[in-house]
């Protein structure tokens, strides 16, 4: 960087110091020695109280003019005082007058003071109406959203039932792989769980009137109706729901969804439907398992209340009607529906960074979950009123 001694030998630098005079109603303070990195040099605080000091702080348009004089050396670190000097005027109406500065400080000082420091605006405090209005917009936007990922998905599955639909059959099975024979172990273990945490719950009250035997036929409406299909479900919904959310959303993020798009494929049709269809498979097939073991679960609890395992699995038998199995599975088959929707459409919409497939994948998990609820009471009610 040029300096206005440049040719004087960095020993024979003369240390950096400021003089301070008025002049015209002016402080003019020079520069002089060697205001260069790796040398002592004054502080912003040192000529901010040279400047106070003075009586022209007192005055309705005071002014701070800079000199240099002719033995000044300067660089970078002279400018960082020079840009806080600057920023003190414009802060405090001071007038700065650096028309006595080398010009390469003036060009260099002009460039750092050309933008603005940006004021903190306060934040705003919607009113109740504009929370209700902006809440009112958002679910609005994500149920056309939905919609309209369940109308691209339609058409998809309307193009594989003519042949004319984009999808590999090994993504089929590897997708059928990953959300079923993966799955087996966690949803085995809740499903026993459950079953063990229903049977301790009606003993609790059966028990009262000798009745611990139809334990088992709480256990088993309560898991072939209602459990079974719901826990099966939340379980992969915080399982293979996040994992379709992440898989496309970092699909989005490196641009690959963009490239399929660009060679005339449809996303839906290569992506969407191998995992939308996979999960319709799989689920009613876990549905069933997880009402066995939870069946198993219940009967663990029942032997230890002094009932017999065959006339658990007895009365059990006479409990469970095949409506109670359907209704459950059918159950099963719309959750997975739901399910895979929830990810994939997440998924799609990621954003391109890292922490936007983060936010896809939680999006995924919670909106899966709110689906799940809403549809299992939604049913429910439906059940009620067919008299299933």
């Amino acid at each position: 960087m040029p300096t206005a001694a440049i040719d004087q030998p960095a020993a024979q630098s003369v240390p950096a110091a400021f003089s301070a005079h008025t002049i015209d109603g002016a402080l003019v303070m020079e520069l002089s020695g060697a205001w260069l990195a790796g040398h002592p040099l004054p502080s912003f605080t040192e000529l901010r109280a040279a400047f106070e000091q003075s009586s022209l702080k007192q005055q309705r348009q005071p002014r701070w003019r800079f000199s240099a004089a002719a033995d000044l050396q300067w660089d970078s670190a002279c400018m960082t005082r020079l840009f806080l000097c600057a920023r003190y005027c414009a802060d405090h109406d001071i007038a700065l007058d650096t028309s006595a500065l080398p010009d390469g400080m003036q060009k260099l000082l002009a460039v750092a003071t050309a933008v603005k420091p940006q004021e903190a605006q306060p934040a705003a405090h919607p009113t109740l109406s504009q929370q209700l209005s902006a809440a009112y917009t958002a679910i609005r936007d994500h149920i056309v959203e939905l919609l309209q990922f369940i109308g691209e998905l339609s058409l998809a599955l309307l193009n594989l039932v003519r042949g004319r639909a984009n999808i590999r059959l090994r993504d089929f099975f590897y997708f059928i792989e990953q959300c079923g024979p993966q799955a087996v172990g966690i949803v085995a273990l809740i499903s026993v769980l459950v079953g063990m945490i229903l049977a301790y719950l009606g003993s609790v009250q059966l028990r009262q009137f000798g009745a611990e035997v139809y334990v088992a036929n709480l256990v088993t409406v309560g898991m072939v109706r209602e459990m079974g299909a719901l826990m099966t479900a939340v379980i992969m919904a915080g399982r293979t729901g996040a994992a379709y959310a992440a898989q496309l959303g970092a699909m989005q993020a490196n641009e690959e969804i963009d490239a399929i798009t660009t060679l005339g494929i449809s996303p839906i049709e290569y992506l969407v439907l191998p995992r939308f269809l996979s999960l319709l498979l799989v689920m009613p097939l876990l549905c069933i398992f997880a009402d066995v073991l939870g069946l198993c679960g219940g009967a663990l609890v029942a032997t230890g209340m002094d009932v017999n395992s065959s006339a658990f699995f007895h009365q059990a038998r006479d409990a469970a009607q095949f409506g109670d199995v359907a209704a459950g599975v059918f159950k099963s088959f719309v959750f997975a529906g739901l399910i895979a929707l929830a990810g994939c459409q997440a998924g799609l919409q990621s954003g391109r960074s890292s922490a936007a497939v983060g936010l896809a994948t939680t999006r995924a998990v919670v909106n899966a979950i709110v689906y799940l609820v809403v549809a299992d009471a939604a049913l429910n009610i439906l059940y009620d009123k067919l008299g299933i």
